[in-house]
Protein backbone atom coordinates (compact mmCIF):
# COMPACT_ATOMS: atom_id res chain seq x y z
CA UNK A 1 0.00 0.00 0.00
CA UNK A 2 1.30 3.42 -0.95
CA UNK A 3 -0.31 6.75 -1.78
CA UNK A 4 -0.59 5.49 -5.36
CA UNK A 5 -3.59 3.32 -4.43
CA UNK A 6 -5.22 6.25 -2.61
CA UNK A 7 -4.52 8.56 -5.55
CA UNK A 8 -6.05 6.10 -8.00
CA UNK A 9 -9.24 5.99 -5.91
CA UNK A 10 -9.31 9.80 -5.51
CA UNK A 11 -9.03 10.24 -9.27
CA UNK A 12 -12.49 8.70 -9.58
CA UNK A 13 -13.99 11.79 -7.91
CA UNK A 14 -16.04 13.74 -10.51
CA UNK A 15 -14.16 16.96 -9.78
CA UNK A 16 -15.67 19.17 -12.47
CA UNK A 17 -19.22 18.43 -11.34
CA UNK A 18 -18.25 18.54 -7.67
CA UNK A 19 -16.71 22.03 -7.76
CA UNK A 20 -20.09 23.42 -8.88
CA UNK A 21 -21.94 21.65 -6.06
CA UNK A 22 -20.34 23.34 -3.08
CA UNK A 23 -22.07 26.38 -1.55
CA UNK A 24 -21.38 29.04 1.05
CA UNK A 25 -22.89 26.74 3.69
CA UNK A 26 -20.36 24.01 2.87
CA UNK A 27 -17.49 26.49 3.20
CA UNK A 28 -18.83 27.90 6.50
CA UNK A 29 -19.32 24.37 7.85
CA UNK A 30 -15.69 23.54 7.05
CA UNK A 31 -14.49 26.76 8.69
CA UNK A 32 -16.43 25.95 11.86
CA UNK A 33 -14.71 22.56 12.34
CA UNK A 34 -11.55 21.95 14.34
CA UNK A 35 -10.44 18.90 12.36
CA UNK A 36 -11.18 18.90 8.65
CA UNK A 37 -11.79 15.90 6.41
CA UNK A 38 -11.58 15.28 2.67
CA UNK A 39 -15.00 16.83 2.00
CA UNK A 40 -14.02 19.99 3.88
CA UNK A 41 -10.82 20.31 1.85
CA UNK A 42 -12.80 20.02 -1.37
CA UNK A 43 -15.20 22.73 -0.16
CA UNK A 44 -12.30 25.07 0.70
CA UNK A 45 -10.80 24.63 -2.77
CA UNK A 46 -14.14 25.11 -4.56
CA UNK A 47 -15.21 28.26 -6.44
CA UNK A 48 -17.67 28.95 -3.59
CA UNK A 49 -14.76 29.36 -1.14
CA UNK A 50 -13.21 31.96 -3.42
CA UNK A 51 -15.81 34.42 -2.08
CA UNK A 52 -14.75 33.80 1.53
CA UNK A 53 -10.99 34.24 1.49
CA UNK A 54 -11.11 36.82 4.29
CA UNK A 55 -12.81 34.41 6.69
CA UNK A 56 -10.40 31.66 5.67
CA UNK A 57 -7.43 34.01 6.14
CA UNK A 58 -8.45 35.01 9.66
CA UNK A 59 -8.68 31.40 10.81
CA UNK A 60 -5.51 30.39 8.94
CA UNK A 61 -3.57 33.16 10.68
CA UNK A 62 -4.82 32.07 14.11
CA UNK A 63 -3.83 28.46 13.42
CA UNK A 64 -0.40 29.47 12.16
CA UNK A 65 0.35 31.61 15.20
CA UNK A 66 -0.88 28.81 17.48
CA UNK A 67 1.42 26.17 15.95
CA UNK A 68 4.38 28.20 14.71
CA UNK A 69 4.28 31.52 16.59
CA UNK A 70 5.73 34.41 14.58
CA UNK A 71 8.74 32.48 13.27
CA UNK A 72 9.56 32.24 9.55
CA UNK A 73 12.52 30.05 8.65
CA UNK A 74 14.87 31.30 5.92
CA UNK A 75 16.85 29.16 3.49
CA UNK A 76 18.24 29.35 -0.01
CA UNK A 77 18.65 26.81 -2.81
CA UNK A 78 22.15 25.99 -4.06
CA UNK A 79 22.40 24.56 -7.58
CA UNK A 80 25.49 22.40 -8.08
CA UNK A 81 24.70 20.71 -11.44
CA UNK A 82 22.18 21.17 -14.26
CA UNK A 83 22.77 18.01 -16.32
CA UNK A 84 19.47 16.20 -16.91
CA UNK A 85 18.47 13.10 -18.88
CA UNK A 86 14.71 13.70 -18.86
CA UNK A 87 12.67 15.14 -21.71
CA UNK A 88 10.14 17.28 -19.85
CA UNK A 89 8.20 19.79 -21.92
CA UNK A 90 8.11 22.54 -19.28
CA UNK A 91 11.55 22.60 -17.59
CA UNK A 92 14.58 24.66 -18.61
CA UNK A 93 16.96 21.91 -17.45
CA UNK A 94 15.25 19.36 -19.76
CA UNK A 95 17.59 17.38 -22.04
CA UNK A 96 15.63 18.76 -25.00
CA UNK A 97 17.27 22.17 -24.47
CA UNK A 98 20.76 22.82 -25.82
CA UNK A 99 22.77 25.09 -23.51
CA UNK A 100 26.21 24.88 -21.84
CA UNK A 101 25.71 22.54 -18.86
CA UNK A 102 27.65 22.98 -15.62
CA UNK A 103 28.64 20.89 -12.63
CA UNK A 104 30.57 22.35 -9.72
CA UNK A 105 33.81 20.83 -8.49
CA UNK A 106 34.02 20.29 -4.73
CA UNK A 107 36.27 23.36 -4.51
CA UNK A 108 33.56 25.39 -6.29
CA UNK A 109 30.92 23.90 -3.98
CA UNK A 110 32.94 25.11 -1.00
CA UNK A 111 33.30 28.61 -2.43
CA UNK A 112 29.56 28.74 -3.14
CA UNK A 113 28.79 27.45 0.37
CA UNK A 114 31.06 30.04 2.00
CA UNK A 115 29.44 32.86 0.00
CA UNK A 116 25.93 31.79 1.02
CA UNK A 117 26.90 31.20 4.65
CA UNK A 118 28.35 34.73 4.86
CA UNK A 119 24.75 35.98 4.56
CA UNK A 120 23.95 34.30 7.87
CA UNK A 121 21.80 31.50 6.43
CA UNK A 122 22.32 28.09 8.06
CA UNK A 123 19.67 26.11 6.16
CA UNK A 124 20.55 25.07 2.59
CA UNK A 125 18.70 23.18 -0.15
CA UNK A 126 21.13 21.35 -2.47
CA UNK A 127 19.80 20.93 -6.03
CA UNK A 128 20.96 19.07 -9.13
CA UNK A 129 19.47 18.29 -12.50
CA UNK A 130 18.09 14.76 -12.74
CA UNK A 131 20.97 12.63 -14.03
CA UNK A 132 22.31 9.63 -12.15
CA UNK A 133 25.31 9.60 -14.48
CA UNK A 134 26.33 13.23 -13.93
CA UNK A 135 25.10 13.71 -10.34
CA UNK A 136 25.38 10.26 -8.73
CA UNK A 137 24.69 9.67 -5.07
CA UNK A 138 28.45 9.68 -4.40
CA UNK A 139 28.75 13.23 -5.80
CA UNK A 140 25.78 14.44 -3.75
CA UNK A 141 27.34 12.82 -0.68
CA UNK A 142 30.68 14.56 -1.30
CA UNK A 143 28.88 17.90 -1.68
CA UNK A 144 27.02 17.29 1.59
CA UNK A 145 30.31 16.65 3.36
CA UNK A 146 31.51 20.09 2.22
CA UNK A 147 28.22 21.80 3.10
CA UNK A 148 28.36 20.29 6.59
CA UNK A 149 31.16 22.74 7.41
CA UNK A 150 28.85 25.71 6.82
CA UNK A 151 25.23 24.71 7.41
CA UNK A 152 23.35 23.14 10.32
CA UNK A 153 20.53 21.83 8.09
CA UNK A 154 21.04 20.34 4.61
CA UNK A 155 18.11 19.36 2.43
CA UNK A 156 18.32 17.88 -1.06
CA UNK A 157 16.25 18.19 -4.22
CA UNK A 158 17.61 15.59 -6.63
CA UNK A 159 16.19 12.76 -8.77
CA UNK A 160 14.15 10.12 -6.89
CA UNK A 161 16.37 7.61 -5.09
CA UNK A 162 15.93 4.25 -3.40
CA UNK A 163 15.32 4.04 0.35
CA UNK A 164 18.85 2.69 0.80
CA UNK A 165 20.31 5.65 -1.12
CA UNK A 166 18.27 8.12 0.93
CA UNK A 167 19.50 6.36 4.08
CA UNK A 168 23.10 6.72 2.86
CA UNK A 169 22.59 10.46 2.41
CA UNK A 170 20.84 10.76 5.78
CA UNK A 171 23.86 9.11 7.38
CA UNK A 172 26.08 11.62 5.56
CA UNK A 173 24.25 14.58 7.13
CA UNK A 174 21.19 15.27 4.96
CA UNK A 175 18.14 15.90 7.15
CA UNK A 176 15.54 17.09 4.62
CA UNK A 177 14.11 16.03 1.26
CA UNK A 178 12.19 18.14 -1.25
CA UNK A 179 10.63 16.34 -4.19
CA UNK A 180 7.86 17.78 -6.35
CA UNK A 181 5.51 15.41 -8.11
CA UNK A 182 5.14 18.21 -10.70
CA UNK A 183 1.63 17.02 -11.67
CA UNK A 184 -0.56 14.46 -9.91
CA UNK A 185 -2.97 13.97 -12.83
CA UNK A 186 -1.57 10.78 -14.35
CA UNK A 187 -2.64 11.34 -17.96
CA UNK A 188 -1.13 14.86 -17.97
CA UNK A 189 2.01 13.52 -16.29
CA UNK A 190 2.51 11.03 -19.15
CA UNK A 191 1.94 13.77 -21.73
CA UNK A 192 4.44 16.22 -20.19
CA UNK A 193 7.21 13.73 -19.40
CA UNK A 194 8.08 12.48 -22.85
CA UNK A 195 11.22 10.46 -22.21
CA UNK A 196 13.58 9.48 -19.41
CA UNK A 197 13.28 7.89 -15.95
CA UNK A 198 11.08 10.74 -14.76
CA UNK A 199 8.34 9.29 -16.98
CA UNK A 200 7.83 6.64 -14.25
CA UNK A 201 4.98 8.27 -12.32
CA UNK A 202 4.86 5.66 -9.55
CA UNK A 203 8.60 5.79 -8.83
CA UNK A 204 8.39 9.54 -8.28
CA UNK A 205 5.15 9.46 -6.29
CA UNK A 206 6.54 6.93 -3.81
CA UNK A 207 9.90 8.68 -3.34
CA UNK A 208 8.79 11.04 -0.50
CA UNK A 209 7.57 8.00 1.44
CA UNK A 210 10.94 6.32 0.90
CA UNK A 211 12.51 9.49 2.33
CA UNK A 212 10.31 9.20 5.42
CA UNK A 213 11.30 5.56 5.82
CA UNK A 214 15.00 6.47 5.44
CA UNK A 215 14.75 8.74 8.47
CA UNK A 216 14.81 12.26 7.07
CA UNK A 217 13.69 14.85 9.63
CA UNK A 218 11.59 16.72 7.06
CA UNK A 219 10.00 15.95 3.69
CA UNK A 220 8.59 18.69 1.46
CA UNK A 221 6.24 17.94 -1.45
CA UNK A 222 4.22 19.90 -3.99
CA UNK A 223 2.71 20.16 -7.45
CA UNK A 224 3.98 22.64 -10.03
CA UNK A 225 0.83 24.73 -10.21
CA UNK A 226 -0.31 25.45 -13.76
CA UNK A 227 0.39 22.07 -15.33
CA UNK A 228 -3.19 20.89 -14.69
CA UNK A 229 -6.37 22.15 -12.99
CA UNK A 230 -5.07 23.90 -9.86
CA UNK A 231 -7.97 22.92 -7.61
CA UNK A 232 -7.48 19.21 -8.29
CA UNK A 233 -3.70 19.42 -8.04
CA UNK A 234 -3.89 21.28 -4.71
CA UNK A 235 -6.36 18.67 -3.42
CA UNK A 236 -4.10 15.76 -4.39
CA UNK A 237 -1.04 17.46 -2.89
CA UNK A 238 -2.80 18.01 0.43
CA UNK A 239 -4.10 14.42 0.48
CA UNK A 240 -0.56 13.16 -0.23
CA UNK A 241 0.79 15.26 2.65
CA UNK A 242 -1.98 14.00 4.93
CA UNK A 243 -1.15 10.39 3.98
CA UNK A 244 2.53 10.91 4.87
CA UNK A 245 1.76 12.82 8.06
CA UNK A 246 -0.53 10.06 9.33
CA UNK A 247 1.98 7.29 8.69
CA UNK A 248 5.21 9.06 9.66
CA UNK A 249 4.40 11.30 12.64
CA UNK A 250 8.10 11.70 13.45
CA UNK A 251 8.78 13.39 10.11
CA UNK A 252 7.84 17.04 9.46
CA UNK A 253 5.74 17.04 6.29
CA UNK A 254 5.68 20.38 4.45
CA UNK A 255 4.06 21.65 1.28
CA UNK A 256 5.17 24.08 -1.40
CA UNK A 257 2.79 25.82 -3.83
CA UNK A 258 5.16 26.77 -6.71
CA UNK A 259 3.58 28.41 -9.73
CA UNK A 260 5.03 27.75 -13.18
CA UNK A 261 7.72 30.23 -14.20
CA UNK A 262 9.33 30.24 -17.66
CA UNK A 263 12.89 30.46 -18.87
CA UNK A 264 13.85 28.26 -21.84
CA UNK A 265 11.26 26.91 -24.24
CA UNK A 266 7.77 28.05 -25.16
CA UNK A 267 5.63 25.95 -22.80
CA UNK A 268 2.28 27.49 -21.93
CA UNK A 269 0.69 26.22 -18.70
CA UNK A 270 -2.77 24.68 -18.98
CA UNK A 271 -4.24 26.21 -15.84
CA UNK A 272 -4.18 29.93 -15.05
CA UNK A 273 -3.25 30.17 -11.37
CA UNK A 274 -4.07 33.73 -10.36
CA UNK A 275 -2.88 35.45 -7.19
CA UNK A 276 -6.31 34.85 -5.63
CA UNK A 277 -6.07 31.16 -6.52
CA UNK A 278 -2.64 30.94 -4.87
CA UNK A 279 -4.02 32.58 -1.74
CA UNK A 280 -6.93 30.13 -1.67
CA UNK A 281 -4.56 27.17 -2.03
CA UNK A 282 -2.29 28.32 0.83
CA UNK A 283 -5.27 28.97 3.10
CA UNK A 284 -6.82 25.57 2.31
CA UNK A 285 -3.47 23.88 3.05
CA UNK A 286 -3.18 25.64 6.42
CA UNK A 287 -6.78 24.89 7.47
CA UNK A 288 -6.61 21.23 6.42
CA UNK A 289 -3.09 20.57 7.72
CA UNK A 290 -2.54 22.84 10.76
CA UNK A 291 0.85 21.29 11.67
CA UNK A 292 2.41 21.29 8.20
CA UNK A 293 5.06 23.75 7.14
CA UNK A 294 4.28 25.81 4.03
CA UNK A 295 7.18 27.04 1.90
CA UNK A 296 6.99 30.08 -0.38
CA UNK A 297 9.67 30.57 -3.03
CA UNK A 298 10.99 33.55 -4.96
CA UNK A 299 8.87 32.51 -7.93
CA UNK A 300 6.36 34.94 -6.40
CA UNK A 301 6.79 38.73 -6.58
CA UNK A 302 8.00 40.61 -3.50
CA UNK A 303 4.74 42.45 -2.88
CA UNK A 304 2.72 39.24 -2.92
CA UNK A 305 5.23 37.39 -0.70
CA UNK A 306 5.05 40.21 1.83
CA UNK A 307 1.29 39.63 2.12
CA UNK A 308 1.28 35.83 1.98
CA UNK A 309 3.77 35.53 4.83
CA UNK A 310 0.95 36.44 7.22
CA UNK A 311 -1.44 33.73 5.98
CA UNK A 312 0.23 30.45 6.82
CA UNK A 313 3.71 30.52 5.30
CA UNK A 314 6.43 29.18 7.63
CA UNK A 315 9.47 29.00 5.33
CA UNK A 316 10.82 31.42 2.72
CA UNK A 317 13.76 31.37 0.35
CA UNK A 318 15.98 34.45 0.25
CA UNK A 319 18.99 35.67 -1.72
CA UNK A 320 18.15 33.19 -4.48
CA UNK A 321 19.97 32.22 -7.65
CA UNK A 322 18.59 29.35 -9.77
CA UNK A 323 21.87 29.07 -11.70
CA UNK A 324 24.65 26.58 -11.04
CA UNK A 325 27.34 28.54 -9.19
CA UNK A 326 25.16 31.64 -9.23
CA UNK A 327 26.50 32.98 -5.93
CA UNK A 328 30.20 33.04 -6.83
CA UNK A 329 30.48 33.27 -10.61
CA UNK A 330 28.58 34.44 -13.65
CA UNK A 331 26.46 31.36 -13.08
CA UNK A 332 24.83 29.43 -15.90
CA UNK A 333 21.35 28.95 -17.29
CA UNK A 334 18.61 29.58 -14.68
CA UNK A 335 16.12 26.80 -14.07
CA UNK A 336 13.40 29.43 -13.98
CA UNK A 337 12.99 33.17 -13.63
CA UNK A 338 12.71 34.39 -10.07
CA UNK A 339 10.38 37.29 -9.22
CA UNK A 340 11.67 38.31 -5.81
CA UNK A 341 15.39 39.08 -6.08
CA UNK A 342 15.78 40.60 -2.62
CA UNK A 343 18.87 39.78 -0.59
CA UNK A 344 18.85 37.93 2.71
CA UNK A 345 19.15 41.20 4.74
CA UNK A 346 16.25 42.69 2.77
CA UNK A 347 14.02 39.68 3.50
CA UNK A 348 15.13 39.73 7.15
CA UNK A 349 14.21 43.41 7.43
CA UNK A 350 10.86 42.84 5.73
CA UNK A 351 9.99 40.12 8.26
CA UNK A 352 11.03 42.27 11.23
CA UNK A 353 9.02 45.16 9.80
CA UNK A 354 5.99 42.86 9.53
CA UNK A 355 6.22 41.82 13.17
CA UNK A 356 7.63 38.39 12.31
CA UNK A 357 10.76 36.59 13.51
CA UNK A 358 13.26 35.51 10.82
CA UNK A 359 14.92 32.23 11.79
CA UNK A 360 18.34 31.50 10.31
CA UNK A 361 18.97 28.29 12.25
CA UNK A 362 16.66 26.00 14.20
CA UNK A 363 18.36 22.65 13.83
CA UNK A 364 21.62 20.96 14.72
CA UNK A 365 22.63 17.33 14.39
CA UNK A 366 23.95 16.51 17.87
CA UNK A 367 25.41 13.10 17.00
CA UNK A 368 28.17 13.50 14.45
CA UNK A 369 28.17 10.76 11.80
CA UNK A 370 31.39 8.98 10.98
CA UNK A 371 31.27 10.50 7.49
CA UNK A 372 31.13 14.09 8.65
Amino acid sequence: MSFFESLTNLERIPFKELWKKYTKDDVMRALAKEKLDKEDLLALLSPAAGHHLEEMAQKAQRITRSHFGYAVQLFTPMYVADYCVNHCTYCSFSAIHDFPRKKLSLEEVEAEAAAIASSGLRHILLLTGESRKDSPVGYVKDCVKVLGKYFSSISIEVNPLSMEEYKELADAGVDGLTLFQEVYHQETYRKLHVKGPKRNFRARLDAPERGCQAGFRSVNIGALLGLYDWRQEAFMTAMHASYLQDRYPGCEISLSPPRFRPYLGSFNPESDVTDRALVQIILAYRLFLPRSGITLSTREPAELRDRLVHLGVTKMSAGVSTEVGGHTSDGGTPQFEISDSRSVPEIRDMLYGSGLQPVFKDWDILAESSVR
